[in-house]
């Protein structure tokens, strides 16, 4: 029975991560531009015998980016921003260039478009998006550009995945691309819109479920198993 146990406790291992990823879900499904995670299931085969038995292990070998869009919501601010389609915004941090599809923006006192954790919005050309001093009815066409008082002044960027390329969560709504994005020309922004999670909140709490009842029944198993082997040694040393 030492192999169900090793293939129980590989499962219960897998069942926590994805309890984990799912909770993270939910308490996500209000964020801007969120993107819901799953859990990627490997299996393992290890032989037993000569006969070509063999003892099959789960393992959860990383995670999956839904990247489905959420419903757009119109709030009517200037510095909202919403991609319809395909696409992320460039924003500059400490730790290099990350994308989003989180669009609220806000300007800094020097004129800078920043997200709330003072990230700076990109333009086409990767450069800071910057609103001229004293402008003033800002307007941002489908496709980036954006103008004040009718005379444009700047195109807000807009990227995407090159095919092969992977692309890594970094934790809320940022992602990390393994190379350099390549400029989108099919993408629309729309202002005034904000993109919603795209986490279902009803799945999750489904999902929640299942996987809390599957841990508790390997569990259960775990403990019987336990209980087994503590009987037969104190029978044998009797």
């Amino acid at each position: 029975m030492d192999n169900a146990i090793y293939a129980t406790l590989t499962r219960q291992s897998g069942l926590m991560k994805e309890m984990g990823v799912v909770a993270n879900n939910i308490a996500n499904a209000n964020t801007t531009g969120f993107r819901r995670e799953g859990v990627i299931f490997a299996e393992h085969l290890s032989a037993l015998d000569r006969r070509g038995e063999t003892l099959s292990m789960a393992h959860a070998r990383g995670r999956l980016i839904d990247l489905r869009q959420g419903v757009l919501t119109q709030t009517n601010g200037s510095f909202d921003l919403a991609i319809e389609g395909e696409g992320y915004f460039a924003l500059e941090t400490p730790d290099g260039l990350r994308l989003s599809r989180a669009g609220a923006f806000i300007p800094s006192p020097e004129g800078e478009l920043m997200t709330a954790d003072g990230y700076r919005l990109l333009d086409a050309g990767q450069a800071p998006v910057m609103i001229p001093p004293g402008a003033s009815a800002v307007s941002v066409g489908t496709d980036g550009t954006m103008s004040a008082n009718g005379i444009p002044f700047g195109q807000i960027g807009l990227f995407g995945q090159p095919e092969g390329t992977q692309l890594t969560h970094q934790g809320g709504t940022l992602f990390q691309l393994d190379a350099d994005p390549e400029p989108l020309e099919e993408a629309r922004i729309r202002q005034g819109f904000l993109e919603e999670s795209n986490v279902d909140p009803v799945f999750e709490i489904t999902r929640m479920i299942e996987v809390q009842r599957a841990y508790e029944l390997g569990q259960s198993f775990l403990d019987r198993e336990d209980q087994r082997i503590r009987n037969v040694i104190t029978a044998m040393t009797r």
